[in-house]
């Protein structure tokens, strides 16, 4: 819950646990794809993407980049939205009345009005997709905001959803529940391909905070959702972010990941709901 409103159903792909699912028969090439590295977290001290919560009525009308791809509603965009400071500009809007998620990338307010790359909402009661091939303000055609790792949920204990990731190349395809590609490489993963820590991995050492994260990538595990930096994985913007998290989790090496096999979850292509156990996974 966030703000009072579900971040998606329950057996939405986003809330479900992946840890029982087989490794995808092309992991390791997937993880040597994305490169030998550390984890990185794209969030703490001034970083990360920030999330406004408003029960502002959607008045702005946004001019698109890519027109064909976007949903051309009014969005809740007005001077206290706040725009993600880094080169991508995404602006995760919830509106707190109707439950609905409003996400636009390359966010910019003009002299003229509100412009944008691309821009898509989501009724967070929902599991339905997007239209096949369309981008959203993430590559893959995906939601940002259930990807997010936030500070309320990592202080309470327990974080009980997949995380986001980026990749430096992709494959010019996409797998389920992912929308859109963005890619021309072959050997390297898809849009949507889901990645999780190998249970296996030792988490001694680290503190009791960092088990929380460890957990959840163990449990939940990542979403290849756009290009960039190999392993940086996303947060929401807090000024909490403990400096010993962020220093652990950046010790944490990519080797220790293996590829899933999502394709027996799939109720249908055109929803996010999933199957229900998934093979038997805690």
């Amino acid at each position: 819950m966030l703000a009072g409103c579900p971040v998606f159903p329950a057996d939405n792909y986003w809330n479900t646990p992946i840890d029982g699912l087989p490794v995808h028969s092309d992991s390791a090439a997937w993880v040597g794809s994305i490169g030998q590295t550390d984890l990185h977290p794209d969030f703490g001290g001034p970083y990360g993407i920030p999330i406004t919560v408003t029960s502002a009525k959607p008045r702005a009308k946004v001019r698109f980049q890519y027109a064909a791809e976007s949903d051309h509603v009014r969005y809740p965009l007005n001077g206290r939205t706040r725009i993600e400071p880094a080169s991508d500009r995404h602006a995760i809007v919830l509106h707190k009345p109707s439950c609905r998620l409003f996400e636009t990338w390359n966010t910019k307010r003009t002299a003229g009005g509100w412009t944008a790359g691309s821009g898509a909402t989501w009724n967070l009661r929902s599991n339905r997709l997007r239209p096949r091939t369309w981008t959203s303000a993430d590559a893959a055609g995906l939601p940002i905001l259930p990807g997010l790792l936030r500070w309320s949920e990592v202080r309470k204990g327990e974080v009980r959803h997949a995380i986001r990731f980026t990749a430096p190349t992709t494959a010019p395809t996409f797998i389920w529940p992912a929308r859109h590609q963005a890619g021309d490489d072959p050997a390297a993963p898809p849009m949507g391909a889901r990645f999780r820590l190998r249970a296996g991995f030792d988490v001694s050492g680290y503190s009791a905070r960092t088990r929380v994260v460890i957990t959840a990538m163990q449990r939940y595990g990542l979403v290849l959702a756009d290009n960039g930096t190999g392993w940086y994985f996303q947060g929401a913007t807090s000024s909490r972010w403990p400096d010993r998290l962020i220093a652990e989790l950046k010790s944490i090496p990519s080797s220790a990941f293996e590829a899933v096999d999502t394709s027996g979850l799939v109720r249908s292509p055109n929803s996010a709901r999933t199957q229900t156990p998934p093979f038997g996974g805690s």
